[in-house]
């Protein structure tokens, strides 16, 4: 590939090196550096007039500063006379507020898609957005992939009695990511209704469906405190599932959440590497990791030389 240049921000060096590995590139040339009063500097170290410019930051750590990091590097490339600049966003920050759910409050999904754009970005590639309908606050192409065929993929390779097995949503909104795995395994789903006093904390929670004697897999975009996932296992195991397992997109794990799976009825949390797990799966064995740099490689791929990447929708890249 010609005309393509690679850079990595400070939030992911791990994925954005495997997928220029995948990629036969080498990463370019960026210093980033904090002033002494903490804003962010950044120097890119390579010509990029007239190149394809692809950056990959996720949405993790410390994220304002990742953010803030994002956009001055896509602008940095823009006035450099990139001729495409293309953010590549793993896990989306400020995803969850998408909406005005209460009076007066934000929809800081939409403020940093006005952020992105007004930064220079040209295209943006993400995973698993909490809602769809974040790609509509851009006027720019967002291409939205999906974590699913990695995840059917480690549920047919790791998982031995899959046939007999019920894919379980821990809340209402995740219903139709639930559904479609099990109709690709053809297996049944259950789902679990929670009622919420306020954010983070979990009221009630009531099963819909059969999960006696079966194994139940929760799967959700995205867990940070946990409170949710190990409530629904406690649930499951209650209502007699054999074994519990997690799949997750974004395993955040912020707060408690380590000493809560720890503690909950898991064989194993599975999370993607959107989000670097390293130092979480020092302190908890059951985390178990899926690579997703191979997406995101062969979606950077296929953006430039053109090509479609609904293929990514329903396969996983060998």
């Amino acid at each position: 590939m010609t005309n393509i240049v690679l850079f990595s921000g400070s939030s992911h060096q791990d994925l954005s090196q495997r997928v220029a590995d995948r990629l036969g590139l080498e990463l370019g040339k960026v210093i980033t550096k904090k002033f002494s009063n903490q804003e962010t500097s950044v120097e890119i170290g390579e010509s990029v007039r007239g190149e394809d410019v692809y950056i990959i930051q996720s949405g993790c750590g410390e994220i304002n500063d990742n953010l803030m990091e994002l956009l001055i590097m896509i602008n940095a490339c823009k006035i450099a006379s990139s001729s495409r600049v293309t953010a590549v966003i793993p896990c989306f920050p400020y995803a969850r507020q998408d909406k005005k759910d209460k009076s007066r409050a934000p929809i800081s999904a939409k403020l940093v898609a006005n952020m992105l754009s007004v930064a220079g970005a040209d295209h943006i590639i993400t995973m698993d957005l909490h809602a769809s309908q974040i790609q509509g606050f851009f006027d720019i192409p967002v291409d939205n992939l999906y974590a699913e065929p990695a995840v059917l993929q480690w549920i047919r390779e790791n998982i031995t009695d899959w046939r007999n097995c019920i894919i379980v949503s821990p809340d209402a909104g995740g219903a139709k990511r639930v559904t479609s795995i099990a109709d690709r395994l053809n297996v049944d789903f259950a789902l679990i209704h929670k009622e919420r006093k306020k954010a983070n904390e979990v009221d009630g929670m009531v099963l819909v469906g059969d999960v006696k004697d079966r194994v139940a897999i929760l799967v959700d975009d995205m867990a940070d405190t946990c409170g949710t996932i190990c409530h629904a296992a406690d649930k499951l195991v209650l209502a007699g599932a054999t074994k519990v397992y997690a799949i997750l997109t974004h395993g955040i794990f912020s707060g408690p959440a380590i000493s809560r799976i720890n503690s909950a009825s898991f064989e194993a949390v599975v999370v993607t590497n959107t989000i670097p797990q390293e130092d979480k799966m020092i302190h908890c064995p059951k985390i178990q990791v899926i690579d997703i740099s191979m997406i995101l490689a062969e979606a950077i791929r296929r953006t430039h030389n053109g090509e479609s990447v609904s293929y990514l929708f329903s396969h996983v890249p060998l």
